[in-house]
């Protein structure tokens, strides 16, 4: 009997647990263990002014990183009537926003994970639904961390072309760009008067905490603007030049290649082979129509022209390029001056076989249909016999293995 308790004890006991569960109560302070209990996160790196800290990095980087996605997104498929009003100029316009966007989104990743650091003990607050207008809170915040984790994750294995899920990136990472900055927006919206609170060193919501709660904020910060330049410095070689030679991280490497420079398709990933390239002939085709053969082509006036091969990767360079420029072959073939032109690779599939340029690319007069690069016949993987080259354009639309040329009227 010494090992059973009174049948009084027992049902009081009952009653006492369910009194304190009943809705409305307070959670029980001897049940709430582990990250649950009164105190468990404690520490000056876990406070409002830190979190704001690093917040206002990581949403910098993030709007970055959207606004310069627009800039990609609409160049690589420009809505009709875009098609024609998109500038040639700068020529290296879009070499400077994506190498920007992919800096900013492999820096944002330190900064991101570092705010979820500071904000993460929030996540175990009791109750963790208060009301309505808090769940929608709490709603929204697991929608902005989710959606974020997994654009930065997906852009980060998009720099080394490695896409280990079945759905296709570029629609699914312009759907998720549009989700996170949504979601960002709220987010700062319902945290402004904490983020104002916190914003200025001495602004008069800050909590000044002893320093004995934990490490030094500012070597946390410092710790995370090291992380941040690490990153930065060790991949952004890879389109910023000046800083290859520190390029480790990155997937490409600017000068390494054939003819000195990276390339994304192989030609034979394109189905490309000499054996189909054999009696090669351009098609060019408008209101008088004809066929040049590689010879021929040759033979036409030749410019050159110093311009980089961007892509959506991140990775950019410089490059000496020599050709027909690409106004000259449709004035041949009476283009209007308005016209627009359709490119035919001789590539097998692939999205951008096809591809259309409007009339301030076709007409710029740095626009080539390419024959040579760094002063040699174009090889095979860059695009033999005749390729695109043209001024701020990515470089998945600087179509190789070019058979044709149609003009849009």
């Amino acid at each position: 009997m010494s090992g059973r308790k009174a049948p009084g004890k027992a049902r009081a006991g009952a009653r006492t647990r369910l009194t304190a569960l009943a809705p409305g109560a307070r959670f029980p302070t001897g049940l709430r263990v582990g990250p649950l209990r009164d105190g468990a996160f404690r520490g000056r790196l876990h406070d409002a002014r830190t979190a704001v800290s690093v917040g206002r990095l990581a949403g910098c980087a993030l709007v970055t990183c959207f606004v310069t996605g627009l800039v990609s997104h609409y160049l690589q498929q420009p809505p009709g009537w875009a098609v024609d009003a998109l500038p040639s100029r700068p020529v290296w316009g879009y070499r400077v926003t994506q190498g920007l966007h992919v800096a900013c989104g492999i820096a944002a990743i330190p900064l991101v994970l570092a705010k979820l650091w500071t904000v993460y003990p929030r996540l175990f607050a009791w109750p963790p639904l208060r009301s309505v207008a808090h769940a929608l809170e709490r709603l929204s915040i697991a929608v902005l961390v989710a959606v974020t984790l997994l654009q930065l994750a997906t852009g980060l294995l998009n720099t080394a072309q490695w896409y280990p899920w079945p759905w296709n990136f570029r629609p699914a990472h312009w759907a998720l760009a549009w989700v996170m900055v949504g979601a960002l927006a709220l987010h700062i919206a319902v945290k402004a008067p904490v983020i104002a609170a916190h914003w200025g060193r001495r602004s008069p919501g800050t909590l000044r905490l002893p320093a004995a709660d934990g490490p030094d904020r500012r070597a946390f910060l410092a710790t995370v603007g090291a992380a941040v330049g690490a990153v930065t410095l060790t991949t952004a070689g890879q389109s910023f030049t000046p800083l290859k030679d520190l390029d480790v991280l990155a997937p490409r490497h600017p000068d390494h290649g054939p003819q000195h420079l990276p390339v994304n398709r192989t030609a034979a990933a394109a189905g490309i082979s000499p054996a189909r390239l054999a009696g090669y002939r351009l098609s060019v085709r408008g209101p008088r129509p004809y066929e040049l053969s590689l010879e021929q082509l040759r033979a036409l006036p030749q410019h050159s022209v110093v311009l980089p091969v961007a892509c959506v990767e991140g990775w950019s360079e410089n490059a000496h390029w020599s050709g027909v420029r690409i106004r000259d072959l449709l004035d041949h073939a009476g283009a209007p001056r308005g016209a627009t032109l359709r490119v035919v690779s001789l590539q097998k599939g692939g999205a951008y076989s096809v591809m259309e340029m409007g009339a301030h690319y076709a007409r710029d007069p740095l626009t080539l249909l390419a024959l040579r690069l760094n002063g040699a016949p174009l090889s095979l993987d860059h695009g033999f016999p005749a390729r695109i080259i043209a001024p701020n354009r990515p470089g998945v639309l600087q179509t190789k293995w070019v058979a044709t040329l149609e003009v849009l009227t």
